[in-house]
């Protein structure tokens, strides 16, 4: 794992330097508003950002384009209407609108991350607001959410659908934050493109990254990612001693 300096607020979770002083409460939060942590889905805490490559490319064979599968995989984790931007240097709407069948022909073949359900139960264990925020439409998530096998320890849910802009537009996340009434002080990102990255750096919060997307820790740490870890379960190993840990703390949950 490599890290760098959190972007969060310092004092999140912790008594300011005056704090103890008697009559002094510390830090104040929103009312209402609790620590989270804000998780991209695909590539993050399942195994699909390959199979969103290849049914890229089947969609782009159908609207007689091409491209090669290494350019498609480093745009997966943006919206389609900028992937295709960036990708062919303009819209196609037959390509885009063929992708989602293409992909759901594949979905048989999704695989959830070790780890993944086991953290995002442990962090809710802990009282810290589990949301996902994915730049996939709602009917791709819903299905593949069973796989995970925490779906009650999920408190809120953000998705293409709810967003005018995906990524790395912040509106995912900001959105995120309203739905899961997390504080934007006391919350990380957790994802694993540069897409994450800057979507989290734009609306003002640090992005933990894992490497499962494919994109290398030299890239996520270039792009400012404030830790990053192998994949979602060597983060849930590393739970207390990590940047989640601060929002543990945060949430001033004690081990029993």
């Amino acid at each position: 794992m490599t890290t760098a300096p959190l972007p969060t607020s310092p004092t999140a979770g912790q008594p300011t330097p005056d704090s103890d002083r008697r009559g002094d409460p510390g830090p104040s939060f929103p009312p209402g508003r609790r620590p989270g942590v804000l998780f991209d889905f695909d590539g993050t805490l399942v195994d699909t950002n390959y199979l969103h490559t290849l049914a890229w490319s089947q969609a782009l064979a159908t609207a007689g384009e091409w491209a090669p599968m290494n350019a498609i995989h480093r745009l997966v984790g943006m919206g389609g209407e900028q992937l295709l931007e960036e990708l062919l240097g303009h819209s196609n709407e037959v390509a885009r609108s063929a992708r989602p069948e293409f992909y759901k022909r594949l979905t048989d073949q999704v695989r959830p991350f070790p780890g993944a359900g086991e953290l995002l139960r442990a962090l809710h264990d802990r009282e810290v607001a589990v949301v996902v925020a994915t730049s996939a439409p709602e009917a791709e998530l819903t299905p593949l959410l069973d796989l995970l096998a925490s779906a009650d320890a999920i408190d809120a849910i953000t998705t293409a659908d709810d967003v005018g802009e995906a990524k790395p537009s912040p509106e995912v996340f900001l959105k995120a934050l309203e739905a899961g009434s997390v504080d934007p002080a006391r919350a990380l990102v957790v994802g694993d493109s540069v897409w994450d990255v800057r979507a989290a750096q734009a609306a003002g919060l640090g992005c933990v990254g894992v490497e499962t997307g494919g994109f290398s820790r030299h890239e996520l740490s270039e792009a400012g990612a404030v830790a990053v870890y192998r994949d979602v379960q060597e983060m849930g190993r590393q739970l207390s001693t990590g940047p989640l840990a601060h929002l543990v703390v945060a949430a001033g949950w004690q081990p029993h």
